[in-house]
């Protein structure tokens, strides 16, 4: 086995949330007087949070100048809508289900990081992949979001801690990780915090300009993944 653990973002590489987001957005834009936005363009903003979502929403290509207030109120009313709707058309991607068992029955270590506020990471782990995460990890106050590698660093805290409560794991203390995405959020997250990565062509970003960002190592099939880890 190469890694241990292996670190999953969320929207775009285990789950395609793009059309819940898309009407989220479209309802909060709406609701408060602005244009709405088609699914490519929510393509795009997607990546860096809520707050940026609707930000990138309100004002992208558009000379408008917004108040903190009033991206507040957008924030909120996404935020109720998305609770009751974000699982609406959301689903996961073909394989990942198999992936993850494979991967907990060879003993390797699962997590989730994403950018999306906690509440709904936790929402939807809750939904689509009850039981199945060692550690899940959304956007919190606290702890700076990708890119910057702090969330990154607190869940392979938190894995050492898990591999110290297992008496009979064997090299129990040597957490060997892997950051798994999507997106060009994704390849400098895993840069910034030093670890290895792999990027799927599957998700919210093209293959072409995932090489341009960067990408070490890009897959188009889950079981890729699963090889890439075991070594094989």
């Amino acid at each position: 086995m190469n890694y241990n653990l292996a670190i999953f973002d969320l929207d775009g590489t285990i789950l395609n949330t793009i059309e819940d987001l898309t009407d989220a957005l479209n309802y909060s834009l709406d609701k408060h007087g602005y244009a709405k936005r088609t699914l490519n363009d929510v393509l795009r903003f997607v990546g860096n949070g809520v707050r940026r979502l609707i930000v990138c929403g309100i004002t992208k290509d558009m000379q408008i100048d917004v108040t903190e207030e009033e991206i507040n109120k957008v924030y909120e009313t996404f935020t109720a809508y998305y609770k009751i709707h974000c699982m609406d058309k959301t689903k996961p991607y073909e394989g990942i289900h198999s992936l993850i068992h494979q991967l907990r029955d060879s003993e390797c270590m699962v997590a989730v990081l994403s950018n999306k506020d906690d509440y709904a990471v936790q929402m939807l782990c809750d939904k689509y992949f009850a039981d199945m995460f060692d550690i899940v990890m959304g956007s919190r106050q606290n702890i700076r979001r990708k890119p910057y590698p702090d969330a990154l660093i607190e869940i392979l805290h938190l894995a050492k801690i898990k591999r110290d409560s297992i008496s009979n794991q064997k090299d129990k203390n040597n957490i060997k990780a892997i950051y798994i995405g999507d997106s060009e959020v994704d390849i400098q997250t895993a840069d910034n915090a030093d670890i290895d990565q792999i990027i799927v062509d599957w998700g919210f970003r093209d293959r072409a300009y995932l090489k341009q960002c960067g990408a070490k190592r890009i897959v188009s099939k889950p079981e890729e993944i699963y090889n890439i880890i075991m070594g094989i």
